[in-house]
């Protein structure tokens, strides 16, 4: 599939990436972007050549949210279609088998927040600034608050949501909305480097591990252990399994199915 707004490439480190390229708006979220990035999550995610996805912005900011020129004039039924097409990137990673990490740099506000706490992983500039700014316009952040939630308590979650603060990447990091924090110039090599190493992981392992956690997160603590235990023991039948342990006992690196 072709691509207006963002730019894909294909590694063979087995890293996907995928640029949000609409940098004089600071990345921000129209329809067909909203549309694109869904589209090209589903597909990098059945492509056999990509392990893991990274995500980053063109130019100067990660995605600085919804372009507000998208806001006037509709009803309140295709407010709420217009808004879950914004979010449904969002919600499309947990529903992936494969790991996306987010590049930040810049400011990551509002939907570009939601976007960059709703990957798996996320790493930052040190300069980079994250929060869900939209109270400041009169509106909320209701939905990008929802990943947001997922890291933080009620409190703080409430806090960035009804304050609408920038929060500096080591803040972010100290919340846990971030996991690592980098000098600005070594951004992208530190997140493709962190990328292609979790790519050398072995991919059935990686992807089990993502999709029972996510499957796993608001179960009762007694489910939760029965449903890993049963994913382990899938796990244990696979291929790479078997060629995992082998490779650890003859001392050699092990070659994994592509898949």
């Amino acid at each position: 599939m072709a691509y207006d707004t963002l730019k894909i490439d294909i590694g063979k480190d087995f890293v996907a990436g995928i640029t949000l390229n609409r940098p004089e708006q600071l990345n921000t979220f129209t329809t067909p972007m909203a549309e694109e990035l869904n589209a090209a999550l589903g597909e990098l995610d059945a492509d056999d050549r990509v392990r893991v996805v990274l995500i980053k912005g063109a130019g100067k900011a990660f995605c600085a949210g919804i372009d507000v020129n998208e806001l006037f004039g509709k009803t309140a039924m295709e407010y709420r279609r217009w808004i879950e097409k914004m979010e449904r990137p969002l919600m499309k990673i947990s529903h992936m088998a494969k790991p996306v990490i987010a590049q930040v740099q810049g400011v990551a506000a509002a939907n570009g927040a939601g976007l960059a706490v709703a990957a798996d992983l996320t790493i930052a500039a040190k300069s980079a600034r994250l929060g869900l700014t939209a109270i400041n316009v009169g509106l909320n952040c209701v939905g990008p608050v929802v990943p947001v939630s997922k890291s933080l308590g009620r409190k703080r979650s409430l806090e960035l949501l009804l304050y609408g603060e920038l929060l500096s990447a080591e803040q972010a990091r100290s919340f846990g909305l971030v996991n690592r924090v980098v000098d600005d110039q070594r951004l992208d090599e530190e997140a493709r480097s962190w990328a292609a190493k979790l790519a050398e992981k072995s991919p059935v392992a990686v992807q089990i591990a993502k999709q029972s956690y996510y499957a796993a997160e608001n179960m009762d603590y007694d489910r939760a252990f029965s449903f890993m235990n049963e994913a382990f023991a899938r796990l244990c039948s696979t291929d790479d399994a078997k060629e995992g342990v082998n490779a650890f006992l003859e001392k050699r690196k092990p070659e994994w199915k592509m898949s």
